[in-house]
C-alpha cells in the first residue's frame, strides 16, 4: 500500500493524538486527581502562624520549607526536571509523547511545547484526561533550575545562586513568585489535576517573609 506523506501540521496532530492516547492508557491526570493531596498538603500556612520561633534564621528557614510546599508539588516540579525531559501527573511520570525540551526549554523544531500547549487550559471532555494545561509561556525552567531530587535545602540554595537563577536577586525572586503569569498556573491548572498549595499571594508572602528574615535554607 502507497504510504500518504504528513504534512507538518498532521505530524503536529498525531503528536497531541499520542499525549491524549497514550495518557489515558496511563491512567493520566483523572486517575491522579487528588492524590497524595492532604488537607495538611492543600494549604498554605500564614506567615503570623511562624512569629514565634525567637531564632530569625530558624524562623526563615522554616518560612522557605513551608513554601517549598508548592515549589516541591507536582505542578512546579514537573517543569523542573532533573534533566531536559518534563514529567507529567502526581506521579512524575515521564511525558507523553516523549519530548526533549532542549537547552532552550520549548521542545525540538516541529514538535515545540505549543504544538500541544496552547495559551491557556483545554478541556478534552475525557475520563481519562480532564485537559491538557497551558499558557503563553509555558516551557521548562531553564537546565541550572533542575529541582527534581534535590533537598528542600538544596533547591533554597540554587534559588539564591545568582550564577543559576539568571542573575536574579532577592527581590526579583519574591516578584516571580508572587506575580509571574507561568507560576499563577499553578494555581489554576485545568481539570484533572489539583492545584498548587493555598494561593499565589500566600506563596509571595512567605517567600517575602523567608526574604525579610535572612533569606535561611533549611538544612540538607
Amino acid at each position: 500500500m502507497e504510504h500518504l506523506p504528513i504534512s507538518r501540521p498532521g505530524v503536529a496532530r498525531l503528536a497531541c493524538a499520542a499525549l491524549l492516547v497514550g495518557g489515558l492508557a496511563a491512567g493520566l491526570m483523572g486517575a491522579f486527581a487528588g492524590a497524595g493531596v492532604s488537607a495538611e498538603t492543600a494549604t498554605l500556612k500564614p506567615v503570623s502562624a511562624f512569629a514565634g520561633i525567637a531564632d530569625q534564621s530558624a524562623r526563615s528557614a522554616a518560612l522557605f520549607q513551608e513554601a517549598a510546599k508548592v515549589i516541591e508539588s507536582p505542578r512546579c516540579m514537573n517543569c523542573h526536571p532533573a534533566n531536559r525531559v518534563p514529567t507529567q501527573g502526581e506521579s512524575r511520570r515521564e511525558h507523553i509523547p516523549f519530548i526533549d525540551a532542549t537547552m532552550e526549554g520549548h521542545g525540538p523544531k516541529g514538535l515545540t511545547c505549543h504544538t500541544c500547549h496552547q495559551a491557556q487550559n483545554v478541556s478534552t471532555y475525557s475520563d481519562g484526561i480532564g485537559s491538557v494545561p497551558g499558557n503563553g509561556h509555558w516551557g521548562l525552567a531553564p537546565a541550572s533550575m533542575a529541582w527534581q531530587d534535590k533537598t528542600t535545602g538544596g533547591i533554597c540554595r540554587q534559588l539564591k545562586d545568582l550564577s543559576r537563577n539568571g542573575g536574579r536577586s532577592l527581590a526579583k525572586i519574591h516578584e516571580h513568585m508572587m506575580n509571574d503569569p507561568l507560576v499563577g498556573w499553578a494555581w489554576e491548572p485545568g481539570e484533572g489535576r489539583p492545584p498548587a498549595p493555598g494561593t499565589q499571594a500566600q506563596f509571595g508572602e512567605l517567600i517575602q517573609a523567608w526574604i525579610d528574615n535572612g533569606a535561611a535554607c533549611p538544612p540538607e
